[in-house]
């Protein structure tokens, strides 16, 4: 833990450690090379040290310093003091810190003034003093670029990350609540047997004449275990049900769709002049399980929407292949193809129900265009 802390606090403090460690190795190299020179080796240490110095206000006021740090340095150019080494790191690592914490127009404002430098009178009277200049545009232009473009970069990662973080949560919601739907209908369906269990139960018991007193006791407690199971499901699955902030609203009855009312569903489809549609079955066509004939029918039900969504016009083949242990259930249409875009959240919930059912879904262009769903359900032999 101290040594993490101490990283922490040698980070947190590298402007003013780099301020102390530029400002004296550019103090000691002016010196250095002043030293021929005194009547300018007082004011060639201090532009030196004016360069190094602002690295301490980095974190605080980043244009300010690295302003600080270029004027600097231009005063340096204008009265004859070539910039020391050290002072030319900390005025690079100023412009970069720059351009990655500042805006772009920032970056422009610090790097005019090394250009303007280049064209003037100064800088070509002094032997080399314009190929100076340049390398110094050169490198500021290039440190406040780089940081800029690191700063535009991160900021797109975080963007890009956030979009995604945004998509999934919205995938999760659309997911739960496909669930929630699923969930809410296989209850129906369940719910509907467990009821049959119990009121045959009980009519077995008043109906069979000379029925031993134990037998009877045992039809009672098979109708009492279907009626707490009815009970205890319908408050574990009632945590499902859509809760609305405005009044109740009755729900409408109905048996839930089989396969049986495919014909219905395509002559809606047909109404609404969406494009011509039609049923293709083969293999010996049997009664399934309620799940899974209602599994197949909502997705081809949200195949069906999603066609006329993105494939208005489209003819659209809706096949059922009937095979010894699973159900084929392909939706193809004539349209377009997938678009660009990301695939619509309806494909979510097929998926759902494909898995739930335990069987797979794919979905993609296909071969001679257009775009195809097709399921896989499973069915168990008692199914048939």
């Amino acid at each position: 833990m101290a040594a993490v802390r101490w990283t922490a606090n040698l980070t947190a403090g590298w402007p003013w450690l780099g301020a102390v460690v530029l400002g004296v190795a550019a103090v000691a190299e002016s010196a250095v090379r002043t030293s021929e020179h005194p009547d300018v080796a007082s004011f060639a240490a201090l532009t030196a040290l004016a360069m190094a110095a602002p690295l301490a206000l980095a974190r605080l006021w980043p244009g300010i310093a690295a302003a600080l740090s270029g004027s600097a340095c231009l005063l340096g150019l204008f009265l004859g003091a070539f910039p020391p080494a050290a002072g030319l790191v900390a005025l690079t690592v100023l412009y970069l810190n720059a351009g990655i914490r500042r805006e772009p127009w920032t970056g422009l404002v610090l790097v005019l003034p090394f250009a303007a430098y280049a064209v003037t009178p100064v800088a070509a009277d002094r032997p080399g003093g314009r190929t100076l200049a340049v390398v110094l545009f050169a490198i500021t232009a290039l440190t406040v670029a780089g940081g800029a473009a690191y700063r535009a970069r991160g900021e797109a990662q975080r963007q890009a990350a956030a979009n995604q973080a945004v998509q999934d949560s919205l995938l999760e919601h659309i997911a739960r609540g496909e669930r929630a739907r699923i969930a809410r209908e296989l209850h129906d369906v369940v719910a509907h047997h467990i009821s049959l269990i119990a009121v045959q139960a009980e009519a077995a018991r008043l109906t069979t004449p000379g029925m031993p007193p134990e037998g009877a006791k045992r039809l009672v407690a098979i109708g009492d275990t279907a009626r707490t199971a009815l009970t205890e499901m319908r408050r574990l699955l009632g945590v499902l049900r859509e809760d609305t902030a405005t009044a109740p609203v009755t729900p409408v009855r109905r048996p839930q769709p089989t396969l049986q009312n495919l014909t219905e569903l395509l002559d809606e489809v047909r109404d609404l002049g969406s494009g011509s549609a039609r049923l293709i079955v083969s293999g010996p066509v049997a009664p399934l399980d309620q799940g899974i004939e209602l599994t197949a029918y909502r997705i081809v039900q949200e195949a069906l929407t999603n066609a006329r969504r993105h494939a208005a016009g489209a003819a659209v083949d809706v096949e059922l292949h009937y095979r010894p242990d699973a159900l084929l259930v392909r939706v193809r249409d004539s349209g377009p193809g997938p678009s660009v875009a990301a695939p619509g959240h309806g494909l979510a919930g097929m998926l759902e129900r494909a898995a739930m059912a335990g069987g797979q879904l794919i979905a993609g262009p296909g071969r001679t265009g257009g775009f195809v769903v097709e399921a896989v359900l499973p069915i168990a032999k008692g199914d048939q």
